[in-house]
């Protein structure tokens, strides 16, 4: 398996984590790759356009907040990304999750993952990810 962005690119990783602990005021001990944004660290929506515009000034590198469903998403229609009778993330959409959030692969969350609940799994390597991807 390959190393993540955010274990292979320090400096970026430690830019980022720093743009959070400043937006949530947190300690940087209390923050690590693997920490979710929303449940773990406590990032609520506007927190995270906080957290954006710090990533932005520190990296140079806009990210808008409805980017970061597109980048979870991967360009699939939400018709196709989640079954909206059944209120779960379909097979493909699943797919594609475990491609840009490699952590939902360790969770046995296929077919039973909702919509609603993909972004409580992105963490801050995730977001080291997509910065380097803008980058």
């Amino acid at each position: 398996m390959t190393a993540s962005i955010a274990e292979t690119n320090t400096e970026l990783y430690e830019k980022v984590r720093d743009c959070v602990a400043e937006a949530l005021a947190l300690d940087l001990d209390e923050i690590s790759p693997e920490s979710t944004l929303l449940d773990e660290l406590g990032a609520e929506s506007i927190d995270l356009l906080d957290i954006l515009f710090r990533i932005d000034r520190a990296t140079g590198v806009k990210i808008q907040s409805d980017e970061l469903a597109s980048y979870v998403q991967g360009g699939i229609p939400d018709e196709e990304f989640g079954d909206e009778d059944a209120d779960v993330i379909t097979p493909k959409g699943m797919d594609q999750l475990k491609k840009v959030m490699p952590q939902i692969a360790e969770k046995d969350l296929d077919g039973k993952l909702s919509p609603e609940d993909v972004m409580s799994h992105f963490t801050v390597a995730n977001l080291t990810e997509l910065v380097a991807s803008r980058a």
